[in-house]
Formats: C-alpha cells, sequence, structure tokens
C-alpha cells in the first residue's frame, strides 16, 4: 500500500527501446488469440528498457538502496495478456518482464515481484520508469527473471483497478507468471520453474497470497522456493483497520488508503448505494471520480479531509469500529494470506516505525504462520517510515533468495 513518490529518481539515462512489439510468441496468430481465451495466454510483448549494469545501479542507487548486489545489466518487456476480472470473465491485463543481460547465461529463475498501491496507470511497473521498476530491476540485477504485474485497470489494461482486492491481484500475478514463462522462452531466455514471491505494501498482501496458491499447487509447473513480503496489510480487519482509528496509521495515508479501498470495494461488495452514506461533503461528490486511474496522489489527497474522522460521516466512522455486513465482507476476503502451512523458508520484512502500514500486521502474519506449526521471522527495520521499510530490505531480500537458492 504505498503512496508514489514522484520526487523518486527520474534521470535515470535508460534506453528506452521503440515501443513496437516483438511479436506474438510461440507461433501464435493475433487470429487465433483473439478466439483463445486461456489464462495467461501472451497477446504481445514490447521492449520497455535496456540498462547497463552502471545504469542499474544509478536507478537503483538514486532512490536510495544499496546497490552492493547489482551484477547485471537488464532488459524490461511490458507484457500484454490474458486473465480474468473479480467475477471470472475474461479479460487483459499488462505487467512487466525483467531480464538479467551482461553475461548472465542459463536458464532462470524467476521472481513474482508485486508493487504496493498506485492510483495512475501511467505510473505501473510496465508503463513508467519509477518507484514501480526499483524493485524488479533490482532482482533482475541479482540474476533471476523478474515477472511484475500492473495488476487489473494499471498499466495499459482497460477498466479501474479493483484495489486491495486480493484474488483477482493474485489472479492477475499468477497468469503473469505463465505469460512470461512463455515470453521469457521466445526471447531465448528459458526459465527454471522455480518462483521466489516477494512484493511492498499492498504487494506485500498479494505476494503471500499468491505463495499460498502455488504451494497448494495452483500451478504445478511452478515450484515455490520462498516468501519474503515487505510491509502487507496481511490483517485488515484486526491490525490496519484498527490503526486507522487510534492513529497509529499517519492521517494523510489513512485518508488516502480508506477512499480508495471503499470506492473500490464497494464496486465489489454493496457497503453504500450513495457516497453521501459514507462521505461528507464535499468529498462526497468528488471522491469516487479522484480513482479513475488518472489522478495523481498529491491531487486526491489535496482534495480529501486531512483525517479520517473529517472525511466520514459520523454513522460510518462508528460503522468502521463495529463492520458488519457488506462491509466485513469486504474486510474479511482480503485477509486470511498468512493462514496456511508454508513448505518453504518465509521471512516478513517490516518496520516499527512504518506508519502507512502498521507493524502489527506482521506480527499478525507471524502469529498464523505459528499456529500452523512454522516459525517466521519478522525482520524489524526500526525507526524509518514506510518507503524505508522497503530501501532496508530490499537488497536484504536478494541475499536471502540468493542463500535459498544456493
Amino acid at each position: 500500500m504505498t503512496m508514489h513518490a514522484h520526487g523518486l529518481l527520474r534521470s535515470v539515462t535508460a534506453t528506452l527501446v521503440a515501443a513496437a512489439a516483438v511479436g506474438v510468441l510461440a507461433g501464435v496468430s493475433p487470429a487465433a488469440a483473439a478466439h483463445r481465451p486461456d489464462r495467461g495466454e501472451v497477446l504481445s510483448v514490447v521492449p520497455v528498457s535496456d540498462l547497463t549494469t552502471a545504469q542499474t545501479a544509478a536507478f537503483v542507487g538514486g532512490m536510495g538502496v544499496d546497490t552492493a548486489g547489482v551484477k547485471y545489466g537488464v532488459r524490461g518487456y511490458r507484457i500484454t495478456y490474458r486473465t480474468i476480472t473479480p467475477d471470472r470473465t475474461p479479460t487483459t491485463a499488462t505487467g512487466l518482464l525483467v531480464l538479467p543481460k551482461d553475461g548472465r547465461h542459463g536458464r532462470l529463475d524467476l521472481v513474482s515481484d508485486t508493487h504496493g498501491t498506485m492510483v495512475n496507470r501511467a505510473y505501473a511497473p510496465s508503463v513508467g520508469e519509477d518507484f514501480g521498476r526499483l524493485s524488479p530491476y533490482l532482482q533482475a540485477s541479482a540474476g533471476r527473471a523478474v515477472a511484475a504485474p500492473d495488476y487489473l485497470g494499471l498499466g495499459q489494461g482497460p477498466g479501474r483497478h479493483p484495489y486491495m482486492d486480493t484474488a483477482s491481484s493474485v489472479s492477475a500475478s499468477l497468469d503473469l507468471l505463465r505469460a512470461a514463462r512463455t515470453a521469457a522462452r521466445g526471447l531465448g531466455r528459458p526459465l527454471t520453474g522455480d518462483v521466489y514471491a516477494t512484493g511492498f505494501s499492498q504487494g506485500g498482501q498479494v505476494a503471500a497470497a499468491l505463495a499460498k496458491e502455488l504451494d497448494r499447487g495452483a500451478d504445478r509447473t511452478f515450484r515455490l522456493k520462498a516468501l519474503a513480503p515487505v510491509s502487507g496489510p496481511y490483517d485488515v480487519e484486526h491490525a490496519e483497520m484498527a490503526g486507522l482509528l487510534d492513529g497509529s496509521v499517519n492521517p494523510i495515508s489513512g485518508v488516502f488508503y480508506l477512499s480508495y479501498w471503499l470506492t473500490a470495494q464497494n464496486r465489489l461488495h454493496p457497503i453504500y448505494k450513495d457516497p453521501a452514506e459514507v462521505f461528507k461533503p464535499p468529498y462526497a461528490g468528488v471522491v469516487e471520480g479522484l480513482f479513475d486511474g488518472g489522478h495523481q496522489e498529491e491531487e486526491i489527497v489535496a482534495a480529501l479531509a486531512p483525517d479520517v474522522r473529517s472525511l466520514l460521516t459520523p454513522a460510518f466512522y462508528e460503522r468502521l469500529g463495529r463492520p458488519d455486513g457488506a462491509l466485513l465482507d469486504a474486510i474479511r476476503s482480503n485477509d486470511g494470506t498468512c493462514d496456511w502451512k508454508p513448505r518453504v523458508p518465509v521471512r516478513l520484512y517490516t518496520a516499527t516505525g512504518d506508519t502507512d502500514v502498521v507493524i502489527t500486521n506482521s506480527r499478525s502474519c507471524a502469529a498464523q504462520f505459528a499456529a500452523h506449526g512454522v516459525q517466521v521471522p519478522v525482520v524489524d527495520q526500526g525507526a524509518t517510515d514506510h518507503f524505508g521499510a522497503f530501501r532496508a530490505s530490499g537488497p536484504q531480500i536478494v541475499k536471502f533468495f540468493d542463500s535459498v537458492a544456493r
């Protein structure tokens, strides 16, 4: 769940290849593709970036992340592929495939790297050379392929993003793994089938849920090897929602996340019929339009209230403390991502100083794993903030995956 940082590095001189598709891979013609709604089917692969090792290090280091693990340059490709909507009807989505270069030969392990909260579709990993590419470039520069989904409704996918709908984020992520396998083979860089799952914030929750599905055999051509998410909202009901109400979550982030979540979840669950049932004026009249995929975070924050109590009607504010009905259904449909027994190494990364996704989420996740008999370390990065938690954790996750691979 990360508010986008527009002040992050944009000056990297990556060689952006002209946006001409590599083409539909594996001998599938466009006409045939139009009549085959196979999940994970590749529709196009477009080169989007080509960085030397030095440029990759400059990109990573420019965002305040340790570059010691950067060994290779990277090439990025936007994949358009088939997947499903929350109601399981066919749709398309886009995602980023990043491959290491500069002498990295042989079959590649694959990292699933799921991003945090984004409201503007142009900043999704396959489209924007920005924070959404930090972790994918960092992971690929260590010598593994990376599949980073844009999710539904972001990047160049149709419709609005169903924010925090874990099921569709997982299906989009799993289908991108399938598409990445096809694309990598077509690019002459075949994969091993081993998958390492990571993600930040919203993506941390998605990574845990995706790992759960892979561990259960959702696609037996992939073998889950490790899970290492950062600051995920694994327990919305008991940790994140409580933080919104008791002040543990900082007010601006709380307003932003809650507004995004309510307007998106209302399209999936009948939480309200009229925004005025939930939001005070003047916010009721503008809130849904702000999350159309075209606004910047700064615009949204400026148009909304300074804190959650000022944003919501008194009745709905009280309801948040005692959720029921469709509101409770929406909350619980996104929890339980840690309620399983992993058979692979797991580490949960977080920070005491994170006031966007409070540390109690990771502690709750660890407790759920412990209830299944698995003790999972919670790596606390200390007093740093939400983004700081990732900056400290990213290089550590690379080393963790390296240790598992050995």
